[in-house]
């Protein structure tokens, strides 16, 4: 906790700690949001303690996909429109949200829950792996879309995930990866440049 200022308040200190363990946020962005929330208590502040603790109260895991939603099955999930054959296999929620906002894939999803690391002991029974493996056979899986992040650790469970799938009869394939869309090779690094040439296709 950061040191308090002996005019603040302690259950207001408390806050801003809290707020500081958030992504992005350290101890002088934490403070200036709290003061944000304090200034606007009727507006913001009050509607955000109630919406979270609603979220803390309901919000909980799919029991398939890994995704958060408020029920033991998703919305995805519990589509029949969804059950294309296709998983797309994802790392966490955050990647699902993203493929979901663009609207181009109409399958479902499989959130991992991370990547392998060694160095933070992290093997595949620690991610939602063996669950992949059973949901293959149980739900008629096609096709399996390795949707990992372009990261030593993501490459990593890539190449396990399909090790470990190489007997179970069904097409795995990744997202190609190279120049965005909008995008000049003078701004792009290396490996993104290099990456889109051994992906190019006919013109």
């Amino acid at each position: 906790m950061p040191p308090a200022d002996h005019d603040t308040p302690r259950e207001i200190e408390a806050l801003i700690d809290l707020m500081a363990r958030l992504p992005g946020l350290g101890p002088r962005s934490a403070r200036r949001a709290v003061l944000v929330l304090l200034k606007k208590r009727g507006a913001l502040m009050a509607p955000l303690a109630q919406a979270m603790a609603q979220v803390a109260l309901n919000a909980r895991d799919c029991v398939i996909c890994g995704n958060i939603g408020t029920a033991d099955r998703c919305a995805i999930c519990t589509d029949d429109r969804r059950a294309t054959g296709e998983i797309c296999v994802v790392e966490d929620v955050a990647d699902l949200w993203a493929m979901e906002r663009a609207g181009a894939f109409k399958g479902r999803y499989h959130v991992l829950g991370g990547t392998l690391s060694a160095l933070d002991g992290i093997g595949p029974d620690e991610l939602r792996i063996p669950a992949l493996a059973a949901r293959i056979s149980a739900e008629g899986v096609t096709e399996v879309i390795l949707a990992l992040n372009a990261t030593v650790d993501g490459q990593t469970t890539a190449h396990y995930i399909a090790d470990s799938l190489s007997s179970a009869g069904v097409t795995l394939t990744s997202l190609a990866q190279g120049v965005p869309i909008g995008g000049e090779l003078d701004y792009l690094d290396d490996g993104t440049i290099g990456a889109a040439l051994r992906a190019r296709k006919r013109f």
